[in-house]
């Protein structure tokens, strides 16, 4: 029996769809980034109070990482429910949660006025804040997967990677426009408060936005024929077991194509703000703009980076990312040591060019490895493992090496050691372009007698 298929989405449709899951996932990472960068400046000495710079620092950052922590069971439920009931439903529910999760922090009292529950709440909102992204990404990358064509998905698929820096770059932008017409004293009090707050308007734009797009039709065909299934009798096992059962392989591959992406990422954009300010002893102003700067050139050339790699295929692509992070790792922190800002604003753009060549190709590559019925819940449990084993302890890592050996080298060593876990990753791995999400994968390549292995190598025949 041929695979299903389904009538491509009208390039105009395609396009509000593109567009629907950037700006939702551009939110989404705008709450989940903020805290990011307030912790490196703010609530290091609003809820954890300590005489030690360092020491409140890295206290801020554990909360963060709880974020992390939050985000695989985030995957395993919206992963689950997304495979059963669809893509838009939950992304409407992971933004609702991240964003009131995110306009509460802005209302939180601080640890002057009512001591430890200061931290304590504001750790419960980032675990709330985790839980929605860990549904957030695999939903917004397989919407546009699963509606856009075999051809150019690479494409298609990465801008809503693109909300990331798109997140990271307005985050950015209002805390360092804030930082720019306030004092030190101003900010403390009342001016961190006013981005957290500003969620409150956002998710409402994307509220509007996402209610307004189609189901994945690949998702609809796939409901319907597990309800024939299941009308004829046949038992159904959970989707993450399903996934883990048949694919895990395909978990394990994501897990490590999206370390040294992760790790590299949240050392180029949060720990700098703290490399910058504490150790440097710069103003905070170097670091956002730095942040900035690299945050826009990133968000144009993430779509670039997919399409190339539906080009000349995901894996060279990511492998240009990875070898690149190699060794930039080493030359970023000798950049960010000459304390000129036009060099920082280098460092963190080319180590963010790199990042981009690992990321864009990223939401394609990790949905191509899975079949539609377990499709969410696969990428989304290897990409969110990696968030807590990358993106979670990287700056509490790298702050803690800072601190231990007063040197950015053992820094380097880590984000260089991430990025070889990355490429042998990859090397390894079969290469996904323009395989049909509508058959049934095989992570096992099926020879042709005569012919050259593509980018289709890794496809199955179709199941009979």
């Amino acid at each position: 029996m041929a695979a299903a298929t389904h009538a491509p989405t009208p390039p105009r449709s395609l396009a509000r769809i593109v567009a629907a899951s950037l700006i939702g996932t551009t939110i989404e990472w705008y709450d989940f980034f903020l805290y990011g960068s307030a912790a490196a400046l703010v609530f290091n000495k609003l809820f954890f109070p300590s005489s030690e710079p360092l020491v409140g620092t890295l206290l801020a950052f554990l909360t963060y990482a709880i974020g992390f922590a939050a985000r695989p069971l985030g995957g395993v439920v919206f992963g689950h429910y997304g495979d059963k009931v669809g893509r838009k439903k939950l992304l409407v529910l992971s933004l609702l949660m991240m964003g009131g999760a995110t306009f509460a922090m802005g209302l939180l009292p601080t640890h002057a006025s009512i001591g430890v529950g200061a931290p304590v709440l504001l750790t419960l909102l980032r675990l709330v804040q985790g839980f929605a992204l860990g549904g957030e990404w695999g939903g917004a990358v397989l919407l546009v997967s699963e509606h856009g064509d075999d051809k150019n998905r690479g494409f298609w698929a990465s801008w809503p990677q693109a909300g990331a820096p798109g997140g990271n770059l307005l985050a950015t932008g209002v805390l360092a426009l804030l930082a720019a017409v306030q004092s030190d004293e101003a900010f403390l009090a009342w001016g961190w408060r006013v981005p957290f707050l500003l969620s409150g308007v956002l998710v409402v734009i994307g509220l509007w936005i996402r209610v307004s797009v189609s189901e994945s039709p690949l998702f609809l065909e796939a409901q319907a024929k597990a309800a024939e299934q299941a009308a004829a009798g046949a038992g159904e096992k959970a989707p993450v077991v399903e996934v883990f059962r048949t694919n895990w392989r395909g978990v394990l591959t994501a897990v490590g194509t999206r370390l040294g992406e992760n790790i590299s990422y949240y050392v180029l954009t949060a720990f700098l703000l703290v490399y910058v300010t504490t150790h440097l002893g710069l103003s905070k102003s170097n670091g956002l703009n730095a942040v900035l700067i690299g945050s826009a050139v990133h968000f144009v050339t993430i779509p670039a980076w997919g399409a190339l790699s539906d080009r000349i295929g995901r894996r060279p692509v990511t492998l240009i990312g990875s070898v690149g992070m190699t060794g930039w790792a080493f030359a970023f922190f000798a950049m960010l040591d000459s304390r000129s800002f036009p060099v920082i604003a280098a460092a963190v753009t080319v180590g963010l060019l790199f990042h981009g060549a690992m990321y864009g190709p990223q939401a394609a590559f990790i949905s191509e490895m899975f079949d539609t019925k377990v499709r969410y819940s696969g990428a989304s449990m290897g990409s969110q493992l990696a968030s807590i084993i990358g993106g979670a302890l990287a700056p509490i890592i790298a702050v803690a090496l800072l601190e231990d050996y007063g040197s950015s080298l053992p820094i380097s060593v880590y984000l260089a050691a991430a990025a070889v876990i990355t490429s042998g990753t990859v090397l390894a791995a079969k290469e996904t372009r323009g395989r049909n999400l509508a058959r049934s994968y095989s992570p096992t390549p099926v020879p042709v007698p005569g012919r050259r292995q593509a980018g289709a190598e890794s496809m199955s025949a179709e199941r009979t």
